[in-house]
């Protein structure tokens, strides 16, 4: 039997998406021989993945699990709805949430690479694919831990959001309680239904307020307004931009009246202890991928012509 490197291993998992163990059972099998390992796989049937590497995969769900005190979300993504239902995906997205939890990557592509279970996690999002038959994507996770005494809440909506709140006391007894428990449920329903961008005023970074202040100066300057009072509209619009996009300042969703910072206050007070939200993480399902957009009367035109 034909010896085979490393460098020929990864040259046939790049040519059919096939896992790593498959393209060297593939070489041992083929002597070697670098079409008929392809041919090997494509007869096992383990390279069709390869084929569904370009198509978008746009849909899907957001997991979340908390142990102790880590919490981490993760964004699966899959070609259509219809998958995203489908029981054996769940559970991956379930599997793979779960590995988060004592994962030690920093980005999805490092996730890709660790050991769950008897296999990679790449690996078997190329076996899910295959079984499937769309294009598995994991595309991205957010991981949080907490210091101290408190809980990390976490909320999904729909598999379409998922949202991770933190939130510290000094005592251990507060956190038993059921007010620091609908605390913390109210605040993860806040920060999936309000989307902040930021914690606090002194969080918004320079170029999103330069990239706001040129929205509404233009917005002014359209409305016909003098150009000398334009600066201190734009300052008044700014000052108001922390309670639209930060936080700790934002309305509360269930109560207008308050603002996420006098909830807590009050809540403080119910709890009679300290209370600190120390940050959240939110995932929106498919944000920023380009979806492709089928338009049926176009497809129904093409089929008829000619």
């Amino acid at each position: 039997m034909s010896a085979f490197s490393a460098k020929e291993v990864k040259e046939l998992r790049e040519k059919t998406g096939a896992g790593m163990m498959d393209c060297k059972k593939a070489l041992s099998e083929s002597n070697g021989d670098m079409e008929a390992a392809v041919d090997f796989l494509r007869k096992k049937g383990l390279a069709a993945a390869a084929k569904k590497a370009s198509r978008v995969a746009a849909e899907g769900l957001v997991g979340a699990a908390v142990e102790g005190n880590v919490g981490v979300l993760v964004e699966i993504n899959c070609e259509t709805d219809f998958v995203a239902k489908n029981a054996d995906f769940q559970n991956f997205v379930k599997e793979v949430s779960n590995h988060l939890l004592s994962s030690n990557a920093k980005d999805a592509e490092a996730l890709k690479s660790e050991t769950m279970g008897s296999k990679t996690v790449q690996e078997a999002v190329q076996e899910l694919t295959l079984k499937i038959g769309e294009k598995i994507d994991v595309r991205r996770f957010a991981k949080t831990t907490l210091e101290g005494e408190g809980k990390i809440g976490h909320y999904v909506h729909g598999g379409k959001i998922g949202v991770l709140v933190p939130v510290s006391t000094e005592s251990a007894d507060a956190v038993k309680t059921p007010e620091f428990e609908e605390l913390v449920n109210d605040l993860c329903l806040h920060v999936a239904a309000a989307d902040p961008k930021f914690m606090t005023a002194d969080e918004i970074d320079e170029d999103y307020k330069n990239r706001e202040a040129a929205v509404y100066e233009a917005q002014l300057k359209e409305q016909g307004k003098p150009e000398n009072m334009i600066p201190n509209i734009i300052k008044g619009k700014m000052n108001k931009l922390a309670s639209e996009v930060c936080l700790m300042d934002q309305k509360f969703v269930k109560n207008p009246d308050l603002s996420i910072s006098k909830l807590v206050k009050e809540y403080e007070g119910k709890i009679g202890s300290s209370l600190v939200v120390k940050g959240f993480e939110k995932i929106n399902l498919g944000a920023g991928i380009e979806k492709k957009q089928d338009n049926l009367a176009d497809e129904v035109a093409k089929l008829t012509q000619g």
